[in-house]
């Protein structure tokens, strides 16, 4: 991903809408009401959309594409299906503190939040999914080959050890570094899957922004941090066998409408998240809370063999971006590391947990076309 020469470069952060055949037999796999032939019916569907969603990112012109998670319920909990021990049941929802401050608003988003289910840890943690893997893989590798591409235009998304840890409650292990470390024991099985088919790795990592408003509201700035080390080292050794320049790693604060006024600041987890193994950085930069922190990122000292992603698309706002403010957008960072070491890109998904769009499907593929008319005007500035 940090090939020379390629100037300014466009992707996502990786869930897409899913079609509505789709969305019902993952809704029946997810709360254990599936019917007979579901199976069957789910791999069909899933195979096809795959390689809907994956023809229309070319279509669009994007660079570097993927499977928009077609075949998960959402980007975190569908490790059910290929972990072991997560039998339980989450106890209740993690409260955000933003929205603590307003109820009224905290009442009209639980009306609408996802439908997937919560799981929780109840036994010992062991990686059973190399079928389902697999699956994922051969779909995408098949819809790329379909499309034109090649794997080293597209990526795979994976929960972090972190973020499984943050939103999954462990009722087995005695203690959280404990949880956290056999998460990671076991996930490492699904990165190095999706790593050694040439394919790049998103790690998805809300754990290390997002924590801070939610489960770890009442820590201080300190023993946060110290959470944030530590979920970084037990990723690092998750992939210790990756090259860096084939993972990405998505850093979130919440994909959701909301004030987001108690968002922890960029700076102060910035030097911890750049400690990360993966090459390229994907962060929030388009919403109305985050959206100035591109000076936080000038002002800092990025490692030369850093790649910037920076959304420049909000995925929470129905909004479709001008693709010169995308433009201006990307000529931020541009300056601060060069054309080739930028991808621009959305917040986060677009379709986080699947059927409960914040954004109308046919104004996120809108938006996905600004971010590409955007980087071909920004392009056409530096070739000037």
């Amino acid at each position: 991903m940090t090939t020379k020469n390629h100037g300014i470069r466009t992707s996502h952060t990786g869930s897409l809408p899913r079609p509505d055949d789709l969305l019902a037999l993952l809704r029946r796999r997810d709360q254990g009401t599936r019917e007979r032939g579901d199976d069957d019916a789910l791999a069909t569907a899933t195979c096809r959309a795959v390689n809907e969603v994956v023809q229309r990112q070319a279509d669009i012109g994007l660079d570097l594409v993927n499977d928009g998670e077609m075949g998960k319920i959402s980007y975190v909990t569908y490790v059910r299906n290929r972990l072991s021990g997560f039998n339980g049941t989450a106890s209740g929802d993690i409260p955000s503190a933003d929205l603590g401050d307003y109820p009224k608003l905290a009442a009209r988003n639980a009306q609408s939040r996802t439908s997937a289910e919560r799981p929780a840890c109840d036994g010992p943690i062991a990686f059973q999914g190399t079928q389902a893997v697999q699956q994922d893989l051969d779909n995408l590798r098949d819809a790329i080959i379909a499309a034109g591409r090649t794997p080293a235009d597209a990526f795979m998304t994976a929960a972090s050890p972190g973020v499984v840890a943050l939103f999954l409650d462990n009722g087995y292990y005695p203690s959280d570094d404990e949880y956290l470390a056999a998460i990671g024991a076991a996930m490492r099985l699904e990165y190095e899957a999706i790593a050694s088919s040439g394919f790049s790795l998103q790690l998805d990592c809300p754990d290390l922004a997002g924590g801070r408003h939610g489960r770890y509201q009442d820590d201080d700035l300190a023993p946060f941090r110290r959470r944030v080390a530590r979920n970084i080292e037990v990723l690092n050794d998750a992939v210790a066998g990756i090259p860096p320049e084939r993972m990405r790693l998505h850093l979130c604060w919440g994909n959701y409408e909301g004030p987001h006024h108690k968002d922890i600041p960029v700076e102060d987890i910035l030097d911890l998240v750049l400690r990360a193994k993966p090459a390229t950085l994907s962060f929030e930069a388009a919403n109305p809370r985050h959206a100035h922190e591109w000076e936080v990122f000038r002002d800092a000292a990025i490692p030369d063999d850093k790649v910037l992603m920076p959304g420049v698309i909000d995925s929470c706002t129905n909004y479709i971006e001008h693709p010169r403010l995308v433009a201006q957008r990307l000529a931020r960072f541009v300056e601060i590391v060069g054309p080739d070491r930028v991808i621009g890109a959305t917040d986060c998904g677009l379709s986080t947990f699947a059927g409960t769009e914040r954004v109308d499907p046919d104004v996120a593929w809108a938006k996905l076309g600004s971010l590409a008319d955007g980087a071909r005007i920004a392009n056409g500035a530096i070739a000037r």
